[in-house]
C-alpha cells in the first residue's frame, strides 16, 4: 500500500523512479513499527531490532523528503537514469511497464526479504540477550554511524565545492578516501549486523518450529546480504552512479584507479 501511493503512482505519472528513495526507507520504518507493536518476543530484543529499522529508514527517509521538498526529485536521479540506459541497450519497448515492474520489485523486496531479520528476531521469546545478538547489534549500530558520517562528509564537501565554484571536483576526503562509496558499504554492513543478530533466533526456530521453516528462513537471511550487495554495487548503487560521475567529473577516472569501489582499503598510488 505504501509503495502504491508513494512510488508506483508518482512513477507512472512523472515517468521517474526516484520516488523509490522515499518509499523504500519509509517501508523500513513501517517494518520497525510493526515489529515493535506486534513482536511477541522479549521486549528488549524487540526494541533493539525495531530501533535499528526505524533509525535506518528514518534517516534516509527524512533526507529523501527534504530532497523532494526542495525540488531535487523534479528530475530523475542519475542512478535511476541509468536504468533507462539498460533498457535501451536491452531493446526494451515497453518502458512504462518496465518502470512499474522495477519499482514494484523493490517494494516486494522491502516487504519480504528485508523484513526477515526484524520478524525473526522479534519472535524470539528468550528472556536473555546472547553475546552474538549484542555483537550483531553493535555491528549494525557501528555501520549505521559509519554510513551517516560518510553522508555528512559528502554533503559538507559538496557545499564547500559549490562555494568555491568547483562543482565538478571529486570527494576523496574522510571515509571517501578509502572507498568510493562508504555510505553504500555502511548500509550493507548494517544488514549484515542484523543477520548476525538474527542467528540465535534462528537456532530457537530450529528447536520450536521445525527444520523446514528454519532452513527456508536461513536461506532467506543469506539472500538478504547478497541482494543488498548486488543492489548497492550493480543495481541502483555504485556502478549506475559512476556511469555519470565519469562523464561529469574529469578527475573521477583517476579516483577510480586509486580507490576501491566498495570495500574500504588504503589508496593506491
Amino acid at each position: 500500500m505504501l509503495f502504491t501511493f508513494v512510488v508506483c503512482i508518482p512513477a507512472w505519472r512523472t515517468e521517474r523512479m526516484s520516488y523509490v528513495d522515499i518509499g523504500w526507507p519509509w517501508g523500513l520504518v513501517a517494518i520497525g513499527v510493526i515489529a515493535l507493536v506486534m513482536g511477541q518476543g522479549d521486549s528488549l530484543r524487540v526494541a533493539m531490532v525495531a530501533g535499528l529499522y526505524i533509525f535506518m529508514g528514518g534517516r534516509m527517509g527524512i533526507f529523501a523528503v527534504k530532497l523532494w521538498h526542495v525540488g531535487a526529485l523534479q528530475r530523475e536521479l542519475p542512478r535511476y537514469q541509468y536504468q533507462t540506459v539498460r533498457w535501451e541497450r536491452a531493446g526494451e519497448t515497453h518502458v512504462p511497464l518496465a518502470r512499474q515492474v522495477e519499482v514494484l520489485s523493490q517494494g516486494l523486496a522491502n516487504a519480504s526479504y528485508l523484513s526477515f531479520p526484524a520478524f525473526i528476531i522479534a519472535a524470539n521469546p528468550s528472556p536473555s540477550i546472547s553475546t552474538v545478538e549484542f555483537l550483531g547489534f553493535g555491528l549494525a549500530a557501528a555501520a549505521f554511524v559509519f554510513e551517516s558520517v560518510a553522508d555528512i562528509q559528502k554533503v559538507g564537501f559538496i557545499a564547500r565545492a559549490k562555494a568555491k565554484g568547483e562543482r565538478r571536483s571529486v570527494c576523496n576526503e574522510g571515509l571517501w578516501r578509502y572507498t568510493r562509496h562508504p555510505n553504500y558499504f555502511g548500509e550493507w554492513m548494517v544488514w549484515n549486523g542484523l543477520i548476525v543478530m538474527a542467528l540465535p533466533s534462528l537456532v530457537h526456530l530450529f528447536k520450536t518450529e521445525g527444520v523446514i521453516l528454519a532452513v527456508l528462513l536461513t536461506v532467506g537471511l543469506g539472500f538478504v546480504s547478497r541482494l543488498l550487495y548486488f543492489t548497492l554495487v550493480y543495481g541502483t548503487g555504485a556502478k549506475p552512479s559512476e556511469y555519470y560521475s565519469v562523464q561529469k567529473r574529469p578527475e573521477y577516472a583517476n579516483y577510480q584507479q586509486t580507490t576501491n569501489i566498495f570495500f574500504p582499503g588504503p589508496p593506491r598510488g
